[in-house]
């Protein structure tokens, strides 16, 4: 089959009602508002009702980027969903997504966990998908509820994360020169303990009568993230720019994952490209992990920020360690 290039036909997000802000968390734990945003230029984030499942997030996304791409869930022949909180371990939350928006049963669904990074793993995979002509219309989701697994007793953590979704369909195109002209991946396993969700204690006919089972929360040791962050994220940048001969002064905008201003900052400096060709909406959604590079793309499109034909340079760090950016021209 001949390689077509993929283009992003619509975006869409959802972010929970309920804002929570910095004074919000300080009567939860010993913080303050002062000492969140110097460390994090995080003001607030979103937290999703009990009752709201990733999957409720995730259809509230999609149903927006299906109406911005001039589409039906009937369209669609893959459904790709980037997480770490699923609905349930199993099945995947995208045959319960599928089923929830009326997505035809030849589709191919199925989740995807790489993470913070989870978005671009998910893009790159749907987007060979689509080039190959294995699949026509994709629609590649980013959506957490982090809230369900932070540890609201643990200030170092709590404050960083947040709840939503971010949702692109993608299609075939018939320019090469458009479309998501390439995506650059990696991980390293080593450092796993960095940034990871501990298993509860597994059940055994021992202890499967226990009314209680211990929580899984965020574990997090964030100096030597941050470290490892920023270099991987700029030496992904700099690849993938090099891979397709554009140098730093010809991308439009950065849409950086939004997981700590003092990052994005870091980053705009080893670009060399100042902080206004960066979209930033960290301040109003924390990390939202997977959900991040898809409802920042959508709002930045949403706000007049990304035109046609212009080079947007998208880029995330996560768990695992993943890593990856990916190059898209409007």
């Amino acid at each position: 089959m001949p390689h077509r290039p993929t283009v992003v036909l619509g975006t869409g997000s959802y972010a929970p009602a309920r804002v929570m802000t910095n004074d919000d968390l300080s009567r939860i734990v010993e913080t303050s508002d002062e000492w969140i945003q110097s460390r994090s230029g995080i003001r607030e984030r979103r937290i999703a009702a009990d009752d709201e499942l990733s999957s409720d997030l995730a259809v509230r996304a999609a149903q927006s980027a299906l109406e911005n791409a001039g589409l039906t869930a009937a369209d669609i022949d893959l459904l790709i969903i980037a997480t770490v909180t699923p609905d349930l371990p199993m099945p995947a939350t995208a045959c319960i997504v599928q089923h929830k928006l009326g997505i035809p049963t030849h589709a191919a669904c199925f989740d995807l966990n790489a993470a913070c990074s989870g978005f671009l793993y998910a893009l790159d995979t749907a987007s060979a998908m689509i080039s190959s002509g294995r699949r026509q219309k994709a629609l590649v989701i980013g959506v957490e509820k982090l809230s369900s697994v932070v540890d609201w007793k643990d200030r170092t953590t709590c404050v960083l994360f947040g709840d939503g979704a971010g949702a692109v369909v993608l299609g075939a195109g018939d320019d090469p020169t458009r479309g998501v002209l390439g995506v650059n991946l990696g991980a390293d396993g080593s450092n796993t303990d960095l940034l990871y969700i501990p298993r509860a204690v597994p059940a055994t006919p021992a202890n499967a009568a226990s009314p209680e089972q211990p929580t899984s929360c965020i574990r997090m040791k964030g100096k030597e993230v941050f470290k490892i962050a920023v270099r991987a994220m700029d030496e992904s940048a700099r690849d993938i720019l090099e891979q397709h001969k554009v140098t730093a002064d010809q991308i439009s905008l950065v849409i950086p994952h939004q997981a700590n201003l003092r990052i994005i900052a870091a980053i705009s400096e080893y670009l060399e490209l100042p902080m206004d060709r960066f979209f930033v909406n960290v301040d109003r959604y924390g990390n939202t992990s997977a959900a991040s590079i898809p409802l920042a793309l959508d709002e930045a499109r949403r706000a007049g920020r990304i035109q046609p034909g212009q080079l947007i340079l998208l880029v995330a760090f996560g768990a695992g360690l993943t890593y990856g950016s990916a190059l898209i021209r409007w």
